[in-house]
């Protein structure tokens, strides 16, 4: 390796662009001095910053088929879990845990809307289809308005429903609580980015909007690349690195060029979007489900790698998301089929379904396993929760709920097990020991009423 130093915080440049690099040898003593200068923890090969995110699943789970038979590091995946066999050490499946504010507590139907806006809040909605929804801040932005400070975006929202984001959509609440997880205050959700091609020019485009916008028109009539705009920045950097470091550049440049031509390719087609609702359209033509969930996850990926953010929330689909599943066979409508009075025809799709999405789930956790950072990895240096607001769909149930805790946390969780905490544990108590572990303290969080201290 050269004798050279860069600080972390480099980019390459170029109109209206900005690529963030990813870890790199020639940065590790100047990445301890933005740590202390920031006031946040050192930051050196042995400890790397750690990274929060937040994945949503709609309509609960065949919890049959998700719900391992025993406890403790011997456990089983079960048919739902399969697919997340390679990581069965890098996760924790958590049994028991509940969102009792997502319940209807007096206010009737509407538990899609409650679940997806208890999930990261642990506070009851107030009904009301109208401007004055009221919910509380949610977990990600907690951390977010701490940690936010030291990386160029507080938060990353993503999801895969464009929706609608205000009038009526379950049962007299307000459709702002159905498609948000995300909620910088009471009263003002952080609107999730459904356009894979809106989130890349917001993740490597300038702080100018101008220039953003400038440099894609010139890309789209050109057939050019974002990184044709940075080549002379690149070739200087690369001059002055390492064989380590130059291979490593090369590396992740490639994987940015081919998420954009991914990204590009799917931009073709109509992504025929559902609006929401209970009506949403057969998938049909040149959308692919599967590929917007992936383009939006690698999205998710290169944003950590980068150090762009640290905090992340995806919706998959939002809760009450009537979607078939034509590729699988399933022309029913997913929440349709959430209620399946015990129909066993129906569960088994269901369980199909919600396989689908934990396959989707593993590919995101291949790709934060296959980066290196250090010693470990981008998955050892990250907490995911994967999950539900609803465990079972039929009922409605808001209790045992279906939770995943994947990646170590920067060696601060001790995974691969089956952990079954008291009946109606918090969810928010979760929540809480997330925070402490990147550093961010907090009393409280909705209805929370300790740390889980079961997860460390």
């Amino acid at each position: 390796m050269k004798n050279w130093q860069i600080p972390r915080r480099t980019f390459l440049r170029g109109l209206g662009t900005m690529i963030a690099l990813p870890m790199l040898e020639s940065m590790v003593p100047a990445v301890g001095a933005l740590a202390a200068t920031t006031g946040g923890a050192p930051t050196t090969p042995k400890g790397f910053p750690k990274r929060i995110a937040f994945v949503y699943t709609p309509n609960g789970q065949n919890m049959a088929d998700w719900t391992p038979a025993t406890l403790g590091a011997d456990y089983e995946l079960p048919l739902i879990l399969e697919p997340l066999k390679p990581f069965r050490s890098d996760m924790m499946v958590l049994s028991g845990l509940a969102q009792t504010r997502a319940n209807a507590n007096g206010d009737g139907g509407g538990d899609h809307a409650r679940a997806s806006a208890t999930f990261l809040t642990g506070c009851q909605a107030r009904k009301t289809a109208g401007a004055d929804i009221k919910i509380g801040v949610s977990v990600d932005q907690i951390a977010a308005a701490k940690v936010g400070e030291q990386t160029r975006f507080p938060s990353l929202e993503l999801s895969c429903d464009k929706g609608q984001r205000a009038g009526s959509c379950d049962s007299g609440y307000s459709c702002a609580y159905q498609f948000n997880l995300s909620w910088k205050s009471e009263s003002m959700p952080v609107n999730p980015e459904v356009d894979p091609r809106a989130a890349f020019d917001r993740l490597f485009g300038s702080a100018n909007v101008n220039e953003t916008k400038e440099a894609r028109t010139k890309r789209d009539f050109y057939n050019r690349s974002i990184l044709d705009f940075v080549l002379d920045d690149a070739k200087r950097l690369q001059s002055n690195l390492g064989a380590t470091d130059r291979r490593k550049v090369d590396e992740y440049l490639t994987a940015v060029r081919e998420l954009e031509r991914r990204i590009e390719q799917s931009a073709k087609f109509d992504l025929n979007l559902p609006p929401g609702g209970r009506k949403e359209r057969d998938m049909t033509g040149d959308y692919s489900f599967e590929q917007h969930i992936r383009l939006m996850f690698d999205l998710q990926v290169l944003a950590f790698q980068t150090d762009s953010t640290r905090v992340s929330t995806f919706i998959l689909a939002h809760d009450g998301s009537n979607r078939p599943f034509p590729f699988l066979g399933i022309s029913d409508g997913h929440h349709d089929l959430s209620h399946h009075r015990n129909d066993e025809a129906k569960k088994a799709k269901i369980a199909q379904i919600n396989k689908f999405y934990t396959t989707q789930f593993a590919y995101f956790l291949e790709k934060m396993k296959s980066i290196k950072e250090g010693e470990g990895t981008l998955l050892d240096h990250s907490m995911i929760v994967y999950g539900s607001g609803i465990s079972d769909g039929n009922q409605h149930l808001h209790t045992n709920l279906p939770v995943i805790l994947a990646g170590r946390g920067g060696g601060t969780v001790s995974s691969g097990r089956h952990v079954r905490v008291p009946e109606k544990t918090p969810m928010t108590n979760l929540y809480l020991s997330m925070l402490d572990r990147v550093g961010v303290h907090a009393e409280r969080i909705g209805d929370s009423s300790g740390k889980l201290e079961s997860i460390g």
